[in-house]
Protein backbone atom coordinates (compact mmCIF):
# COMPACT_ATOMS: atom_id res chain seq x y z
CA UNK A 1 0.00 0.00 0.00
CA UNK A 2 1.52 3.34 -1.08
CA UNK A 3 1.96 6.53 1.43
CA UNK A 4 -0.66 8.23 -0.62
CA UNK A 5 -3.34 5.51 -0.10
CA UNK A 6 -2.74 5.08 3.59
CA UNK A 7 -2.58 8.86 4.44
CA UNK A 8 -6.27 9.13 2.25
CA UNK A 9 -7.40 6.23 4.22
CA UNK A 10 -6.37 7.58 7.11
CA UNK A 11 -7.59 11.17 6.44
CA UNK A 12 -11.03 9.80 5.81
CA UNK A 13 -12.08 7.87 8.53
CA UNK A 14 -14.96 9.55 10.31
CA UNK A 15 -12.87 10.43 13.70
CA UNK A 16 -10.54 12.41 11.78
CA UNK A 17 -13.43 14.63 10.19
CA UNK A 18 -15.41 14.51 13.16
CA UNK A 19 -12.06 16.05 15.04
CA UNK A 20 -11.54 18.56 12.20
CA UNK A 21 -14.90 19.35 12.37
CA UNK A 22 -14.46 20.27 16.55
CA UNK A 23 -11.70 22.48 16.08
CA UNK A 24 -13.03 24.59 13.57
CA UNK A 25 -16.33 25.10 15.83
CA UNK A 26 -13.99 25.06 18.82
CA UNK A 27 -11.72 27.88 17.37
CA UNK A 28 -15.35 30.10 16.77
CA UNK A 29 -16.29 29.06 20.45
CA UNK A 30 -12.49 30.58 21.28
CA UNK A 31 -13.53 34.02 19.57
CA UNK A 32 -16.94 34.32 20.91
CA UNK A 33 -15.81 33.63 24.22
CA UNK A 34 -13.23 35.84 23.82
CA UNK A 35 -15.16 38.90 23.03
CA UNK A 36 -17.58 38.03 25.32
CA UNK A 37 -14.95 38.35 28.64
CA UNK A 38 -13.57 41.21 26.29
CA UNK A 39 -16.56 43.53 25.40
CA UNK A 40 -18.62 42.75 27.92
CA UNK A 41 -17.46 41.24 30.73
CA UNK A 42 -14.51 43.34 31.74
CA UNK A 43 -15.37 46.73 31.36
CA UNK A 44 -18.37 46.33 33.92
CA UNK A 45 -15.39 44.70 36.33
CA UNK A 46 -13.39 47.17 35.47
CA UNK A 47 -16.15 50.25 36.10
CA UNK A 48 -16.25 48.40 39.48
CA UNK A 49 -12.98 48.42 40.34
CA UNK A 50 -12.73 52.50 39.61
CA UNK A 51 -12.71 52.77 35.29
CA UNK A 52 -9.92 50.07 35.25
CA UNK A 53 -9.67 49.08 31.28
CA UNK A 54 -7.63 45.40 32.14
CA UNK A 55 -6.09 45.98 28.54
CA UNK A 56 -4.15 48.98 29.92
CA UNK A 57 -2.80 46.91 33.29
CA UNK A 58 1.02 46.48 32.64
CA UNK A 59 4.46 47.38 34.75
CA UNK A 60 6.70 48.90 32.31
CA UNK A 61 10.22 47.28 33.23
CA UNK A 62 12.17 49.54 30.66
CA UNK A 63 11.48 52.71 29.72
CA UNK A 64 11.26 53.70 25.73
CA UNK A 65 13.11 55.75 23.87
CA UNK A 66 12.81 57.19 20.65
CA UNK A 67 13.94 54.74 18.78
CA UNK A 68 13.30 51.49 21.15
CA UNK A 69 9.66 50.90 22.53
CA UNK A 70 9.16 50.69 26.26
CA UNK A 71 9.39 46.82 27.63
CA UNK A 72 6.24 45.99 29.56
CA UNK A 73 4.61 43.25 31.46
CA UNK A 74 1.28 43.26 30.38
CA UNK A 75 -0.83 41.45 33.52
CA UNK A 76 -4.24 42.93 32.45
CA UNK A 77 -4.08 40.92 28.94
CA UNK A 78 -2.99 38.09 31.09
CA UNK A 79 -5.98 38.08 33.63
CA UNK A 80 -8.32 38.66 30.30
CA UNK A 81 -6.62 35.46 28.61
CA UNK A 82 -7.23 33.64 32.20
CA UNK A 83 -11.41 34.75 32.75
CA UNK A 84 -11.34 33.32 29.02
CA UNK A 85 -9.78 30.14 29.91
CA UNK A 86 -12.07 29.46 32.62
CA UNK A 87 -15.28 30.43 30.59
CA UNK A 88 -14.18 27.72 28.01
CA UNK A 89 -13.18 25.21 30.17
CA UNK A 90 -16.61 25.30 32.42
CA UNK A 91 -18.38 25.26 29.04
CA UNK A 92 -16.24 22.29 27.93
CA UNK A 93 -17.03 20.69 31.19
CA UNK A 94 -20.66 20.74 30.88
CA UNK A 95 -20.99 19.63 27.45
CA UNK A 96 -18.88 16.40 29.05
CA UNK A 97 -21.13 16.52 31.55
CA UNK A 98 -24.45 16.45 29.51
CA UNK A 99 -22.79 13.79 27.39
CA UNK A 100 -22.01 11.52 30.14
CA UNK A 101 -25.29 12.04 31.45
CA UNK A 102 -26.98 11.22 28.33
CA UNK A 103 -24.90 7.73 27.77
CA UNK A 104 -25.28 6.74 31.51
CA UNK A 105 -29.15 6.96 30.72
CA UNK A 106 -28.62 4.73 27.65
CA UNK A 107 -26.97 2.09 29.69
CA UNK A 108 -29.13 2.09 32.42
CA UNK A 109 -31.85 1.14 30.14
CA UNK A 110 -32.59 -2.33 30.58
CA UNK A 111 -31.98 -4.69 27.55
CA UNK A 112 -33.86 -7.03 26.15
CA UNK A 113 -34.17 -10.53 27.12
CA UNK A 114 -32.62 -12.69 24.75
CA UNK A 115 -34.39 -15.27 22.44
CA UNK A 116 -35.05 -18.05 23.71
CA UNK A 117 -32.63 -21.10 22.05
CA UNK A 118 -33.23 -23.13 19.39
CA UNK A 119 -33.67 -25.63 21.59
CA UNK A 120 -35.81 -23.90 23.96
CA UNK A 121 -38.41 -23.80 21.47
CA UNK A 122 -38.20 -27.07 20.14
CA UNK A 123 -38.36 -28.45 23.90
CA UNK A 124 -41.35 -25.89 24.63
CA UNK A 125 -43.34 -27.05 21.45
CA UNK A 126 -42.46 -30.73 22.64
CA UNK A 127 -44.53 -29.80 25.46
CA UNK A 128 -46.97 -28.33 24.19
CA UNK A 129 -47.71 -31.10 22.20
CA UNK A 130 -47.95 -33.67 25.40
CA UNK A 131 -50.38 -31.45 27.11
CA UNK A 132 -52.93 -30.92 23.94
CA UNK A 133 -52.68 -35.09 24.24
Amino acid sequence: MSMMSEFKEFAMKGNVVDMAVGVVIGGAFGKIVSSLVKDVIMPPIGLLLGGVDFSDLAVVLKEGTEEIEAVTLNYGVFIQNVIDFIIIAFAIFMVVKAMNSAKKKEEAKPAAPPAPSKEEVLLTEIRDALKSK
